[in-house]
């Protein structure tokens, strides 16, 4: 989520200078004291005066992070939904390709974007593609041409897999014409890495 800041944290009745941390699942501190704080765990986060109080289980912790404390508790307790990590919208036109995932398809719908049944050269905002096996990456020009100039093309693949690898998604995309500009975690099981058309070629 690109969140990170030095600070002093508080816990356990000791106070230490080092690094936080506010990754997708988790809260992190490190220093000469080190912590890991699961956001699943986490029962309140209040900002005040600089300060973020997290309470998990019967434990709190204090990080003083100045004013970026209410941005911080605003994340934890409203954190983004897959579909905002994503970046699709009300109104968009998304396509859906390759192997298909029907909670994302039901997500999508339910955002108020617009699911398009056939590639449409230049008239698709997000294309997600489900992508299990490296074969499926000679998709990948035709995939583009169905981009808008400022669309983006998701590519998802299964997490640790020998039959499609984060280098020959890359390399894929690259040869494609394309340039990866951010990696999500989609599910438990697959990650999603999204390429968009570079500026100079719009």
């Amino acid at each position: 989520m690109g969140y990170d800041t030095a600070c002093t944290l508080h816990f356990d009745g000791r106070t230490t200078r080092g690094k936080a941390f506010l990754e997708q699942h988790d809260l992190i501190f490190r220093g000469p004291l080190r912590l890991a704080i699961p956001l699943k765990d986490i029962t309140s986060a209040v900002a005040g005066d600089g300060a973020l109080t997290v309470r998990f289980g019967r434990r709190t912790a204090i990080f003083d992070l100045g004013r970026i404390a209410d941005r911080w508790a605003s994340r934890i307790t409203n954190p983004p939904s897959r579909l905002d990590k994503l970046g699709v919208k009300t109104g968009m036109a998304v396509l859906a390709a390759g192997a298909v995932y029907e909670d994302l398809l039901r997500e999508v719908a339910s955002r108020g974007a617009r699911l398009i049944r056939r590639a449409q050269t230049g008239a698709t905002d997000v294309v997600f593609y489900g992508a299990d096996r490296r074969e499926a990456l000679e998709r990948l020009p035709q995939l583009k041409r169905a981009l808008k100039q400022n669309g983006a093309l998701w590519i998802i693949r299964p997490k640790g897999s020998q039959a499609i690898t984060e280098s020959e998604v890359m390399e894929a995309g690259k040869k494609a014409g394309l340039v990866d500009v951010k990696v999500v975690s989609f599910s438990p099981t697959h990650t999603a890495e999204k390429f968009v058309i570079p500026r100079n070629a719009r």
